[in-house]
């Protein structure tokens, strides 16, 4: 599967995807307009091994919410993920079995080279 979850209006998922040599391979899903099921979040959890790497702390509801006061538990990064689309770190790539979370230079740099083959 080559699959990137992103949102549309996120300058830098934007820019990370510009530099992803033959894009039109992947399927695009933008979060926003189109949610994360629950069958795709459980899907990514396997391939990221759990729902914490997936989640992002940098939302500004994390601390609108007190989330940051709060120990989560994996049903709790699977809840908040589901219910609101801002907490899945972005962007997110599947290629195969390989996951890519975030958008830490790395992260995006071992992407690209993924993405060439």
């Amino acid at each position: 599967m080559l699959k990137i979850y992103h949102l549309a209006t996120c300058s830098t998922c934007q820019r990370i995807l510009k530099e992803i040599p033959k894009l039109k391979r992947f399927a695009l899903q933008d979060i926003k307009t189109q949610p994360i099921t629950p069958e795709q979040l459980d899907e990514l959890k396997k391939l990221a091994g759990s729902y914490e790497a997936l989640f992002s702390r940098v939302a500004l509801k994390y601390r609108s919410l007190g989330l940051n006061t709060k120990k989560l538990t994996e049903k709790d990064y699977r809840k908040w993920i589901l219910q609101e689309y801002t907490f899945l770190k972005r962007p997110v790539a599947v290629l195969g079995d390989e996951v890519f979370i975030g958008n830490a230079p790395k992260t995006v740099k071992a992407l690209v080279e993924a993405a060439k083959g």
